[in-house]
């Protein structure tokens, strides 16, 4: 249907409903899409063709292919637009209620899967645990403990306070309920907005006084809502893909601040939203900590609200200045990519009411449009312009290009590589089913096995042990970084108090300690990313050796890749805020109310003791849990394909003479040349 465009008079630009430049942006995640469907195709043809061992490894491998969900994670303070700009990424204007409550500790995640047809697929809501929700209440999470140790009793007394009030809700809403709730799920089959303000958006339904539970309104399970994942099919989004909304960094307890950090730690790409009013200042110094742990190429900063700038042409070049100026000053990842736009003009794209903007938004898409195109006058639709100018298809081409580059062609070659491999094996033992008893094999099938096992149980024996010496010298150089820390940062006290007396305060910064853990951590990941590539490729050898030595010039085909060694994730657990990243009211507080040159060492060695110790064991124990998995998982895997290829081997072996006539008729011929076609397909793909 063509739609005739009109001239809004109001705002001198064309008039029209929805966008048709929605997949605008995501060229290179369409083409990785149609790559990754040749190689489904080819691994389903290989799956038909393989013996039965390895049937098992190809499914290994279609599983993890069809499991690929790149992940992108958004950041940002509270009210800088985050839902709303999530919404327009989905291609969905009302999709998530963009007035989350401040108190509400909820991950969003919203599972996107292309498809024709706009369809909400079914939800999932997560509820605290008993510890989580202890910790909240009973110390006021993270801010409550740090006020508690900090002496700063007047907030403590403010927490305390709006904690009771939160209990109270919570009471009324869920009543005898409450309890059984904890670190339970709840599952739908379908989501709609009503559903969702029930379980993520705090509700004023409280004007009742009576002590009867509230019934199913807004609100009625926001207070103890962790996360809350949601499946919907997006006819935009060329391949599967997650776009995860974190609670923002500057909320009352804090106690998100650890939801968000493992989110990101989560997610390799992270798309910081701020808003353009107030861009990143050293204010945000919560924000900047947690981005500065990233590399540049996993952070994309998209500066929302420009809608709202009164002479957008020339403040955004002043605000990327002091954007990259501030990042700098603060260790942040300062070559990250900065994107200017705004998702109000995006939505209203979407939703096609472009004639009810206010007059200062409308001026800023004027002189936006004229500073770009020349003019204000547009040929094109209007609601494609305006999503254009949204910078919506800017930001989903920088994420497209790191989902891409950083996951999706890493992803399709390792498994390529794994493909040709179990192909070329499969070559292999047709030879040997057709040849049986000519290849020159000087070990049984029983020998075979055994000596495979031995490599499998050397290589992952040795390698578990070479990972735990490397992360206890990790260990012992972050224990080391951290006491030396404590010793400095006293000396520097007493040494303050000896020139200047106690009333003068004393600031000292963190950053000499996150800086030295983080160098600490990079040297370990080093050491592992370099012993498990020695470790891969002697797994590989020794594999290879034993397979030439029990079918002699019958393998000599086959490809065995080294495995890949997984990505080293980026020590997010160091942009945990501790007690003198404030220098605020807070530290005063603490300063004035203790006296004494030993009382003043004393207690601030039980503080930073007590405020590290929590990102020190993420650091020494979660984080390096997570690599020593990783990396251990993927020489478990590769040593288990090359016991299935081995199997088919021995098993062709054992039965050539039986079915030795099956590749010798016409099926078998056509069988051949499927599984060569299957092979050069993984060969194109194949690193």
């Amino acid at each position: 249907m063509n739609v005739k465009a009109e001239i809004d008079h109001a705002t001198g630009l064309l008039t029209s409903a929805g966008p048709g430049n929605l997949s605008s942006g995501m060229e290179d995640l369409s083409d990785f899409a149609c790559r990754a469907a040749e190689i489904e195709q080819a691994l389903e043809t290989l799956a038909n063709l393989a013996g039965k061992g390895t049937r098992r490894s190809v499914q290994r491998l279609q599983d993890e292919l069809a499991g690929f969900e790149p992940c992108v994670t958004v950041l940002g303070q509270v009210k800088s637009g985050k839902t709303t700009l999530l919404n327009a990424m989905a291609g969905w204007a009302d999709l998530l209620p963009s007035d989350v409550n401040p108190w509400t500790s909820v991950v969003t995640s919203l599972h996107l899967t292309p498809g024709q047809k706009r369809a909400e697929n079914g939800a999932k809501f997560q509820f605290m645990t008993e510890d989580e929700w202890d910790r909240l209440t009973s110390k006021g999470g993270r801010l409550g403990e740090l006020a508690g140790r900090a002496g700063a009793d007047s907030e403590l007394q403010k927490i305390q306070h709006q904690l009771e009030t939160m209990r109270e809700k919570s009471r009324k809403r869920l009543g005898r309920k409450f309890e059984l709730l904890m670190g339970q799920e709840h599952e739908y089959s379908y989501f709609d907005k009503n559903l969702l303000e029930r379980y993520i958006c705090l509700g004023d339904d409280f004007g009742d006084d009576s002590d009867a539970p509230a019934d199913d309104g807004q609100g009625q399970f926001a207070d103890i809502t962790r996360s809350a994942d949601l499946y919907l099919n997006c006819r935009t989004v060329p391949h599967r893909i997650c776009l995860r909304d974190t609670p923002g960094v500057n909320d009352t307890f804090m106690m998100r601040e650890m939801i968000t950090i493992k989110a990101v730690r989560d997610s390799r790409i992270c798309v910081v939203v701020l808003s353009a009013a107030q861009a990143l200042t050293t204010v945000d110094l919560a924000l900047i900590r947690l981005i500065s742990n990233l590399p540049s190429r996993d952070v994309v900063i998209f500066v929302n609200r420009i809608d709202e700038l009164s002479d957008p042409v020339n403040q955004i070049p002043e605000i990327e200045d002091s954007i990259r100026e501030t990042l700098q000053a603060h260790d942040g990842p300062a070559e990250a990519e900065i994107i200017f736009g705004s998702a109000y003009w995006a939505n209203k794209a979407l939703s096609g009411k472009l004639d009810d903007m206010p007059d200062v938004s409308a001026d800023a898409l004027l002189a936006i449009t004229n500073d770009l195109l020349g003019t204000t006058r547009i040929d094109r639709q209007p609601a494609d312009q305006i999503w254009d100018m949204s910078g919506l298809p800017a930001l989903m081409q920088a994420l497209s290009q790191r989902i891409v580059d950083g996951l999706g062609t890493p992803l399709l070659e390792k498994l390529a590589s794994s493909a040709v491999s179990i192909a070329t094996s499969q070559q292999a033992a047709q030879s040997v089913m057709i040849e049986a008893g000519d290849h020159g094999a000087n070990l049984s099938g029983y020998d075979l096995r055994k000596e495979f096992e031995q490599i499998a149980r050397t290589h992952l024996d040795g390698f578990g042990s070479e990972i735990d010496e490397i992360i206890a010298d990790f260990h012992l150089r972050a224990d080391r970084a951290h006491e030396n820390f404590v010793e400095r940062s006293t000396h520097s006290l007493l040494t303050h108090l000896e020139r200047f007396g106690p009333d003068l305060v004393w600031e000292y910064t963190p950053t000499g300690l996150r800086v030295l853990l983080r160098s600490a951590y990079s040297s370990m990941g080093a050491r592992i990313r370099k012993a498990a590539e020695q470790r891969y490729e002697a797994a590989v050898t020794d594999t290879a050796h034993l397979l030439y030595r029990g079918f002699g010039k019958m393998v000599e085909g086959i490809q065995i890749g080294v495995p890949a060694v997984p990505d080293i994730p980026a020590p997010v657990a160091l942009g945990q805020t501790i007690a003198l990243d404030f220098n605020d009211s807070w530290w005063v507080m603490w300063w004035r109310k203790t006296r004494g040159y030993k009382a003043f060492a004393k207690q601030f060695r039980e503080l930073i003791r007590a405020e590290t110790e929590d990102f020190m064991t993420q650091m020494k124990d979660a984080q390096t849990g997570d690599i020593r998995t990783a990396v251990l998982k993927e020489l478990q895997g590769f040593l288990d394909q090359q016991h299935d290829v081995l199997t088919d081997l021995i098993s062709g072996r054992q039965h050539g003479e039986n079915i030795e006539t099956l590749f010798q008729a016409p099926a078998g011929q056509d069988c051949h040349g499927s599984l060569d076609t299957a092979i050069e397909t993984f060969r194109r793909y194949s690193s």
